[in-house]
């Protein structure tokens, strides 16, 4: 426990991670939210006076939320590092810690119970049941693409900080760049206002991106893919399995199902086009994700404007992997940073190349 920058501080000493000005100039804004916060209990109560007080007493009500942070800076920069560090600093303040991407899939399934139940507000009871646990959301890599978020965001959001929920999020985009370009956008616009009134927008500008120049251990990403990558790839199966016959999975994900071709031993293997070239979302990749520890993709094109739907796809699923911690092998046309080097979608997929740069560190994947 303690502060973020005597955390920080801390991880310096021990060679944990070297020191980062521009990382160094952030710790007050995530010591200003830690300190911020109430205790995981506390309420303010306004006084009720007259016959109100008689009958009911006091009732408690929500503070509004203190100024949130917002910090963005391009991949590899720190930001998961720092947010790692105030989760430390406040675990016992409420505090919860979640991507993005599975927050707004928890939101969406909670909307559609009410309006199964046929509320009115569907929108309200759900951010409710999030502040009743909830002092402080952490949300790694805001990012939004899909309409239905984008749609229901802002006043999920308003209704949070209202409800006393501080929020900090990590995104690669300064917050006029969230949804660029998107449909109907002009009604996500006031969700920017919201960001700039009630966060502080900070940039994370380190000139260092620490993913890059990590040692490798074996082999892990082949290319070109071509007999020499299969066979690759057919003996890191034979390794993780005792070279067990694959079998079909069914990933099953609100009453629909896509299938994985290989499985054994929480082991998944698919050909590319298996899993991107089929409408597949973040909550059927993060299903899958949660019933492997390693997978295999074989195939990896090269990404442009031609496949640009499947390339979407890939990105989403590779985000499902990197938060889940599973280890991942594949053979591709070419290396990531030049997997997707032009047209829509390729500054998003410098992220996407960072990550999977990462995943190839040899101390990547779930812990034992």
């Amino acid at each position: 426990m303690g502060s973020v920058t005597q955390l920080y501080r801390q991880r310096v000493a021990g060679g944990q991670i070297k020191p980062d000005p521009a990382q160094e100039a952030v710790l007050p804004e995530l010591d200003r939210v830690v300190a911020g916060l109430p205790d995981r209990a506390a309420t303010s109560a306004k006084p009720k006076s007259g016959w109100r007080a008689f009958f009911g007493g006091s009732q408690p009500q929500p503070q509004p939320a203190q100024k949130g942070l917002y910090l963005w800076g391009g991949v590899g920069r720190g930001k998961s590092m720092l947010m790692d560090l105030i989760t430390e600093a406040a675990p016992d303040k409420g505090v919860r810690r979640v991507h993005f991407h599975e927050f707004m899939q928890e939101i969406q399934t909670g909307l559609d119970q009410a309006r199964r139940r046929g509320d009115q507000d569907t929108v309200r009871p759900v951010a409710a049941e999030v502040a009743q646990t909830t002092r402080l959301l952490c949300f790694d890599e805001m990012q939004i693409t899909d309409i239905a978020d984008a749609m229901i965001v802002g006043r999920l959001f308003q209704i949070l900080f209202d409800l006393g929920v501080s929020i900090v999020t990590t995104s690669n985009r300064v917050p006029e760049d969230l949804y660029k370009n998107g449909l109907n956008r002009q009604l996500f616009l006031p969700f920017i206002d919201l960001i700039r009134d009630r966060m502080e927008v900070v940039c994370l500008d380190s000139q260092t991106d620490y993913r890059q120049n990590r040692s490798t251990g074996d082999q892990v990403w082949f290319s070109p893919a071509n007999a020499e990558a299969r066979a690759g790839l057919d003996a890191i199966w034979d390794d993780l399995t005792g070279a067990a016959d694959p079998v079909s999975l069914q990933v099953q994900m609100k009453g629909r199902s896509f299938e994985l071709p290989g499985f054994a031993d929480r082991v998944g293997r698919a050909p590319f086009w298996d899993l991107c070239g089929q409408p597949l979302g973040s909550a059927d990749y993060l299903e899958l994700c949660r019933q492997v520890d390693d997978l295999i993709i074989d195939g990896i094109p090269r990404l442009s404007a031609s496949n640009y739907n499947e390339a979407k796809r890939f990105v989403t699923l590779i985000d499902a992997a990197y938060e889940a911690k599973v280890r991942l092998y594949a053979s591709a046309a070419d290396e990531p940073e030049r997997l997707y080097n032009e047209g829509e979608g390729s500054f998003e997929f410098e992220r996407t190349a960072s990550r999977l740069r990462e995943m190839q560190d040899a101390d990547w994947g779930r812990a034992d």
